[in-house]
């Protein structure tokens, strides 16, 4: 059975939160722009509505976040009174008192997602190190575990570019994420994952190291301008495989893209290489390889205001040792976060999707 003084904490939490968020401010910025949307001719410039519409749902977002948890933490209050008139148990207090402090938890984690890129969609890649079998395997592993993530929290997942591996498991994936914060949440991915088990593919049954790296961008649209030089780009055609028939094989739909510019953080002559073997349709291949390379080309202008190149510094790193972000060690049930020392022993649930706690752990240790 919960105190007086958990319930005080709860409520305490609460009345910051509105404060944080600007909650009275918003309802009023919220009116102001939902008038906007009533103008004659608005839907007459289609991209500025949709960045329009956009604003309105994401300042009604945090409205609608906040009487959520106010409602949970006034659902709480009532069970306590009721208690002590013996009219609910102990149990049902403490549930409502775990409901309501998770919402608070939850809402106090998206306060410190800020950023304009924090509200967008994510584009995920992961890439095996070297190390053949073994690290496909992991690589492949990793995408599960991302993918069941997003099933946990109703993302939509739609994998753009997918390289099996040479006898199992995968070379390299790339998939955009679609959902509420997606890149906020899943940028504290990005770097090197290491992996230590007894490997089912080595005949003595050895300890084996591999390693995977995944890059996370915000995945952005056409309504955030953002240059590309015609000069730079150049494209490349090849036969998807895969899933899809035989129409797959047959024509040359997978695309790639190579696009040599003047890295903004290095001043250095640099090249993006991107494939999307997404749909049979290779024009809408072209536009959704068009649409990574700005995502990536935002995600360096990003770096290069914030003073913070470290994330994509990291990509340049070599996948091996001394690089890694997180290690998962199968064999002494341990997964490890190097970067906020955050550990669980509960390997399963990780593998399984459940990684929210290392997620908040990295965004309150880091929250720019």
């Amino acid at each position: 059975m919960i105190t007086i003084e958990q319930l005080k904490d709860v409520q305490q939490r609460a009345d910051k939160l509105k404060t944080y968020l600007q909650i009275d401010e918003k309802r009023i910025q919220l009116e102001e722009e939902e008038l906007h949307t009533q103008a004659p001719g608005f839907w007459d410039d289609a991209k500025a509505a949709e960045a329009q519409m956009r604003k309105v749902k994401g300042i009604k977002r945090w409205i609608e976040g906040y009487e959520g948890v106010r409602a949970s933490v006034e659902e709480l209050a009532l069970a306590f009174e009721y208690y002590r008139e013996e009219l609910v148990t102990d149990e049902e207090v403490d549930a409502a008192y775990a409901k309501a402090l998770q919402e608070v938890e939850d809402l106090e984690m998206k306060n410190m997602l800020s950023h304009e890129e924090d509200q967008m969609p994510a584009v995920l890649k992961i890439v095996a190190g070297a190390g053949g079998t073994e690290a496909q395997d992991w690589a492949e592993m990793l995408m599960r575990m991302y993918q069941r993530y997003c099933e946990k929290h109703d993302y939509t997942v739609t994998i753009a570019n997918l390289q099996e591996g040479d006898e199992a498991g995968i070379k390299t994936v790339t998939f955009n994420i679609e959902g509420d914060m997606a890149y906020g949440y899943l940028k504290s991915e990005n770097g090197v994952h290491r992996l230590v088990r007894v490997s089912p593919y080595n005949a003595q049954g050895k300890r084996m190291t591999s390693f995977a790296s995944v890059f996370v961008v915000p995945l952005i649209d056409d309504t955030i301008e953002v240059e590309v030089n015609p000069a730079g780009l150049s494209w490349d055609t090849f036969r998807s495989s895969g899933a899809g028939g035989q129409n797959v094989n047959k024509v040359e739909s997978g695309v790639r893209l190579h696009y040599k510019f003047v890295n903004p953080l290095t001043g250095q002559p640099d090249e993006i290489v991107i494939e999307n073997t997404e749909t049979r349709d290779q024009p809408k291949n072209r536009e959704n390889a068009l649409r990574h390379l700005r995502s990536q080309l935002y995600e360096l202008e990003l770096e290069k205001r914030r003073q913070a190149a470290a994330k994509v510094e990291a990509g340049k790193k070599k996948i091996e040792w001394g690089s890694q972000i997180r290690s998962y060690v199968f064999d002494d049930r341990r997964v490890k976060d190097h970067r906020t020392n955050y550990q669980t022993s509960n390997v399963n649930a990780v593998m399984d999707g459940d990684i929210d706690a290392f997620i908040k752990a990295y965004l309150m240790e880091f929250p720019e």
